[in-house]
């Protein structure tokens, strides 16, 4: 535990708040050639659990005890994870495995031998290749369609199936729901293309093989790539989690090659070879490439080649077929720079070829900040932010704070009269970052507090009296803005620095996290040696957001001054939607005074309103936000007929959504004069820049905030004439 201390104390114990994405995948670590002693994986595994359980109870914010109650989460929890469909085990399963080791697993993670994982996964495998076979069993013959049934598919109704016959059922209507719509839509092309030269009308018989044939190809790839991904150290790793995200939504268990990965994305980039790939019909090929870069270069790839193995220079190469791209991807990029990656392809002529490519650095340029001007009323700035990235390996790397300043400079040199940053989908970044970038719209002072386990809270300041826009500023945020993005938002809010648009309140992930790595020694020189595991790393909950108000942005997030209907927002996946969530709580005010301005955030507030209320756009939004959300828990018919009334109801109504997310004339959005020279060299760059300024114009939601940036400089500008 000492050496644990010691560790937590010592410079490599970097700061890093978490980037909020999907769903996580934990990539083997034999398949990528990473793992230690890989001759015995009872003993690697025993030694990452003991060292999470170790942080977990002495260093977690607000750890809860692990015992009996503890165990049973994570069994609950781990065995849903595999199989959250709830189509693979029996109830039975569940039952019999809940007996020997649901309260067994606080005492496995203390030091006991770990008994449970492997009983769980080996009934879990086996059950896994059961379901497939029942899928193909059920794929042999024809299905009918007249039959007045239905299928849910929200599992938190069901329970796991409690017989062969039960499970058997779950398997044969989800795979008749998958031919009935792969069917409905081979008729919907048929009457499409109905009279028209050299098209073939196919009977429904002909379609509904087509369909099954389809479904069982796609069911194939499925099984492959679940073969080839679910090793076991695959889903150790997901056991781990089970275990690490039932004491908080963000306390994560990274393999080796995924903590790569995370560095990858806060820093914006990545050594690789310059190559995107997609999935061709289960195949892994190139699908572009870019000018410059090792795979273009090498005068040896193509696009349309498709990879057979990736090897780390001269280790022995990964057999990838049945693999998604994204594992795929994990094993071409490196740590270094320079490194050998040896790609076997088939070329589209059929011949095969080994091809040896050193890797460089590929920087993520769509992770970067990046403005326009947008000409209406007002001539207004506008700034995407993603993320609030930091390059921590390189003092002199890319930071989001010194490019949204570069982006404000260029904007004030195009005499904009407000600006608006977006915010939207950013999940967070780099809390030093978000320091920072706070001060360029303010004077000094707090922007956040953090408060650890048992501690005082300490206020993080912006101690630089220098403002770089003292203008009328807009942020737009949604349910997916998160962590350091809510902290923004709430600095400039407390502030009434500027006025926050956006979905009826952001995400809400509210804690700090850091990255420890599960092999200490590995971080001591004195210590390490060439038979030192790397073991991975743990992405702790330590501390906790505060606004300078006293309020946590934890659960409740940030409310807009502005509340817009949002098209996501029946989708319920915010922290407050997450059981195992911290809750929400209070501290003491900072010591802070608003800023001062001749615009009333209030007086703006109550106008825009006024003005949105006028409309009828956002209301209709609504209206049908409200109707999907209330139907995506129902239960979908497999009666064509009732499907098709089904389906028909969904699409007018999502085609409704679009078309009011749409503005009927788009605002005219244009790249700032000292961008064009860079955008106007790279034809890439061209395109993704045309696509990038079509959808800012036809956004409703930005159309919105130019609105109410209007409101403000309106109100500057008759303020200054009185």
């Amino acid at each position: 535990m000492q050496k644990i201390a010691s560790f937590m104390m010592s410079k490599k114990f970097i700061p890093v708040i978490l980037v909020l994405t999907g769903a996580s995948l934990f990539v083997a670590f034999k398949s990528q050639g990473r793992s230690g002693n890989d001759d015995n994986p009872r003993s690697k595994y025993a030694k990452v659990l003991r060292y999470v359980g170790m942080y977990l109870e002495e260093a977690h914010f607000s750890p809860k005890k692990i015992d009996d109650n503890f165990s049973q989460v994570v069994f609950k929890k781990f065995t849903t994870d595999l199989d959250d469909e709830k189509s693979i085990f029996l109830k039975s399963d569940i039952d019999s495995l809940a007996k020997k080791y649901d309260g067994k697993i606080d005492d496995e993670i203390h030091g006991s031998e770990l008994q449970s994982f492997f009983a769980i996964n080996e009934v879990y495998l086996k059950r896994r290749d059961e379901g497939f076979a029942l899928a193909n069993e059920f794929l042999a013959n024809p299905f009918d369609f007249t039959k007045d049934e239905s299928v849910q598919f929200d599992r938190d109704k069901l329970d796991f199936p409690k017989t062969e016959a039960d499970r058997k059922e779950v398997w044969r209507k989800t795979i008749k729901y998958s031919v009935l719509s792969r069917f409905v839509e081979l008729q919907e092309d048929r009457e499409k293309n109905k009279g028209k030269k050299d098209f073939v009308q196919k009977a429904d018989s002909t379609l509904e093989r087509e369909a099954r044939e389809f479904v069982k190809k796609r069911m194939d790839r499925m099984m492959a790539t679940k073969k080839t991904h679910e090793t076991a150290d695959e889903n150790f790793s997901t056991f781990v989690n089970a275990i690490t995200l039932s004491m908080d939504p963000h306390t994560d268990y990274f393999p080796p090659v995924d903590k790569r990965s995370f560095d990858e994305s806060m820093s914006g980039k990545f050594y690789g070879i310059g190559a995107q790939l997609k999935d061709d019909d289960g195949k892994i090929k190139i699908a572009t490439l870019i000018l410059g870069m090792p795979a273009k270069l090498s005068n040896n790839i193509a696009v349309d080649d498709e990879i057979l193995k990736i090897g780390e220079g001269k280790a022995e190469p990964v057999d990838v077929t049945g693999y998604a791209v994204t594992d795929a991807v994990k094993l071409i990029r490196g740590a270094e720079k320079g490194s050998e990656v040896r790609l076997t392809i088939r070329k589209v002529d059929g011949t095969i070829k080994v091809v040896s490519l050193l890797r460089d650095e590929i920087k993520l340029e769509d992770t970067f900040a990046k403005s326009a001007v947008i000409n209406g009323e007002h001539k207004v700035g506008y700034i995407w932010l993603p993320e609030f990235y930091q390059d921590f390996q390189n003092p002199n790397g890319a930071r989001c704070s010194n490019d949204v300043a570069k982006e404000v400079e260029k904007l004030k040199a195009e005499n904009v009269e407000g600006i608006i940053l977006d915010l939207r989908g950013n999940g967070g970044g780099s809390l030093s970052e978000v320091v920072k970038m706070a001060g360029l719209f303010i004077e000094d002072g707090p922007i956040v507090q953090v408060k650890g386990r048992d501690e005082k809270a300490s206020v993080l300041r912006d101690k630089d009296k220098n403002v770089l826009y003292t203008g009328p500023l807009t942020v737009m945020v949604d349910e997916m803005s998160a962590s350091a993005s809510e902290i923004f938002a709430a600095a400039i809010q407390d502030y009434k620095r500027g006025i926050i648009i956006g979905s009826t309140s952001t995400y809400g992930k509210g804690t700090v996290q850091r990255n420890i790595a599960l092999s200490p020694e590995s971080e001591n020189p004195l210590l390490a040696s060439k038979n030192t595991e790397d073991l991975g790393a743990l992405k702790l909950t330590l501390q906790k957001f505060y606004r300078i108000n006293g309020g946590a942005t934890q659960l409740k997030g940030v409310v807009p001054d502005i509340v817009l209907p949002d098209r996501y927002e029946y989708l319920k996946f915010r922290e407050k939607d997450n059981a195992s969530a911290l809750p929400w709580d209070t501290i003491a005010r900072a010591d802070y005074q608003p800023w001062t301005s001749t615009v009333s955030n209030d007086a703006v507030v109550s106008m825009s309103y006024d003005q949105i209320n006028k409309g009828s756009v956002f209301s209709k939004i609504k209206t049908n936000i409200d109707w999907l959300g209330t139907n995506s828990e129902k239960e979908y018919s497999l009666n064509i007929v009732k499907y098709k009334q089904e389906q028909a109801e969904l699409k007018a109504t999502y085609k409704q959504l679009e078309d009011l997310n749409k503005l009927p004339k788009e605002l005219v959005v244009k790249n700032i004069a000292a961008d064009t020279v860079n955008i106007n060299a790279a034809k890439d760059k061209l395109e993704k820049n045309k696509q990038w300024l079509k959808r800012i114009g036809a956004d409703i939601y930005v159309d919105e905030s130019m609105k109410v940036i209007n409101n403000m400089i309106m109100q500057k500008a008759t303020a200054k004439n009185n």
